[in-house]
This record gives C-alpha cells, sequence and structure tokens, in this order.
C-alpha cells in the first residue's frame, strides 16, 4: 500500500501516540528519548563507552526461516541468550506489518521490556533505487516510504537501503544518487539517515559508493560499511580491498557491521582481520554501535553470534582509552 503523504503522517503519529504511551525499561522511552534526540541531529545514538555492540538480525536467518524463532522474540532473545542492548532488524522477518500500527507498537514493547534498542531497520526487495527508467526509480523510492514511517516509529536511527543500478560507472552513480537523495528528502522530515550497505555489484567499489553519498548532497545520507561485502563481481570473482573499502566508506558511516563467517581456535575470524578493522573505525572517529552479522555455516547461530561479540570485545579492549 503506497498512500499518500497525509495518511501516513497520521499512520506515525497514531502509532507514536500508542507508543508514547508506554514507559519503557532501559532509561529511554518511545518519544524523548536519547535515541530521538540523536534522530534531530542525524548521527547514530551515542554511547558510553565509545563502542557498543547491537545484533543484526540476519544473523539468526535461518531460525527465522525455520520457524524456531518468532520475529517479536528476537528483542528477548538478544538480551537473554547474548546480553545485548540493541537490534537491527531485517524488513523481510515483519514484510507484511510495515504499516500495521498495532504490530509496531508491540515490537516496541517487546524491546521495552527487555531493555533493547530499535537502531535500524534493513529494507530490501523494494525495487531499485538507481532505476535507469525514472518512473521505475520513484516507484522504488515511494515503496521505502512505509519502511521509514515504521523505522521513525519503532525510534530507529536509520533505514539501510541498496544502490542497485546499470549502466556504466558514472551512469550509475548519478541514477543512485538521484533516486537516494530524493528518499533522503523525504527521510529528513521524519529526522531519519538513509544508509547505504556495500552489498554488491558497484556498490562494494568503496569509490563508487563513497562518491554516490556526496553526489545526493544530503547529510542524513551516509554508508553503513560492512566488513565482508566486498565481491564486485559474483561471476568472476572480483573482489574489493575490504581494507581499502571500509575507510573510503568511514567518513560518512552512521552504522558499521561486523560481518563474520568463520573462527580459529583462538577466536580470531579465518578470513576477515577483525583488529585492522575495528582500528580503521576506530581511526575515523566513528562512535556507537558496532552491529554483529554472523553469516558463517560451521557453528550454529548462536555459536557465531557469540564467537563474533567476544573477538569485538577483545578488539574494543585494545583502544587506548581502555588501556
Amino acid at each position: 500500500m503506497t498512500g499518500t503523504l497525509g495518511t501516513r503522517r497520521q499512520f506515525c503519529g497514531q502509532a507514536g501516540r500508542l507508543a508514547a504511551g508506554m514507559t519503557l525499561t532501559g532509561g529511554f522511552a518511545a518519544s524523548g528519548s536519547p535515541a530521538v534526540a540523536a534522530l534531530a541531529r542525524h548521527q547514530p545514538v551515542a554511547a558510553e563507552p565509545p563502542f557498543r555492540l547491537s545484533l543484526a538480525q540476519w544473523s539468526l536467518h535461518r531460525m527465522l526461516g525455520d520457524g524456531k524463532l518468532d520475529h517479536l522474540d528476537f528483542a528477548k532473545l538478544t538480551r537473554e541468550e547474548f546480553g545485548l542492548d540493541a537490534v537491527e532488524y531485517v524488513n523481510s522477518f515483519f514484510k507484511d506489518k510495515a504499516e500495521d500500527a498495532g504490530y509496531l507498537v508491540e515490537m516496541i514493547k517487546r524491546c521495552a521490556d527487555h531493555g533493547v534498542r530499535s537502531l535500524l531497520i534493513m529494507v530490501d526487495g523494494e525495487g531499485a533505487l538507481g532505476a535507469a527508467d525514472r518512473a521505475e526509480r520513484l516507484k522504488s523510492v515511494r515503496n521505502h516510504h512505509r519502511w521509514a514511517d515504521a523505522a521513525r516509529v519503532l525510534g530507529c536511527h536509520s533505514i539501510r537501503v541498496n544502490a542497485q543500478s546499470s549502466g556504466s560507472f558514472e551512469e550509475q552513480q548519478k541514477l543512485a544518487a538521484d533516486g537516494l537523495s530524493l528518499l533522503s528528502e523525504y527521510c529528513a522530515a521524519l529526522r531519519l539517515n538513509v544508509i547505504v550497505e556495500n552489498h554488491g555489484g558497484l556498490s562494494s567499489n568503496g569509490k563508487w559508493l563513497a562518491g554516490t553519498i556526496a553526489m545526493t548532497g544530503m547529510e542524513n545520507c551516509g554508508t553503513l560499511p560492512d566488513f565482508g561485502n566486498f565481491t564486485v563481481n559474483h561471476d568472476t570473482g572480483e573482489m574489493y580491498d575490504r581494507y581499502e573499502g571500509v575507510a573510503e566508506l568511514m567518513p560518512v558511516a552512521k552504522a558499521v557491521s561486523a560481518k563474520s563467517y568463520d573462527f580459529d581456535e583462538a577466536g580470531n575470524e579465518t578470513t576477515i582481520d577483525f583488529p585492522r578493522l575495528m582500528g580503521i573505525v576506530h581511526a575515523a572517529g566513528y562512535r556507537g554501535y558496532i552491529g554483529i552479522e554472523y553469516e558463517g555455516g560451521r557453528l550454529d547461530e548462536a555459536g557465531g553470534i557469540k564467537a563474533t561479540r567476544d573477538l569485538l570485545a577483545r578488539c574494543f579492549a585494545a583502544f587506548p582509552e581502555n588501556g
């Protein structure tokens, strides 16, 4: 359902009033909270110590897909099983609920019950924001509006989107920047960020994505650097240097995704140099949540999440301010 801007504002207002009537645990509320104050500045939620950990819902995609975990229990599991206080949603796990005010308020309540914050929604399957055909591009922008509205109701600081396009390097930059800027204009009115992940194709080229974000000219349009998604061409296996890519994306990062695949006996990631990447993140001046996104197959999902959590904790402990 697309709906008019007026209808969407009524929906946000309805859900927001319901949410504001609930007191949240953990020292924040659905309205007037630190999270909402941070939104006004188009910045991630500030945290003490400098880094805190959140859980990306994709880490549990097998449990969710098999029906072993209900989406509404994500916050509870995040707190009770992993000891974390923030979550990052994936829209495919509540695909038909973006405009269901009652369901969104129930999500807020579940988070409140366990002292968990909602940080962002990762949005997939809503069309190419860089489509060559302008009508298709505008349709994709409109398709994202409902997720922006839902994110605002939930108290998130961002929606994560993709920058699919076609054509030459320069053509794709121009097209994607147009779609992103239009969506960012809509989200600016909601005090919400639009962040783009390196997610395959030219979006996994750090120079291309950083340049595309710059072309939008929007303060609330930034990146979500992912440690693992640097395959530019799946057919040829062409890879972009992950360390160079993260460094290029960090100046406009509003969230960070610590992707992991497997670990050795010492607890180190076997394909990604986590200390090096976290050093890049730290040196860029980013201070905020680091999202755990385990995508391996050897360890079960809970085991992979805990291994990633523990590795990141060791990385954090090595920073000078923690010495």
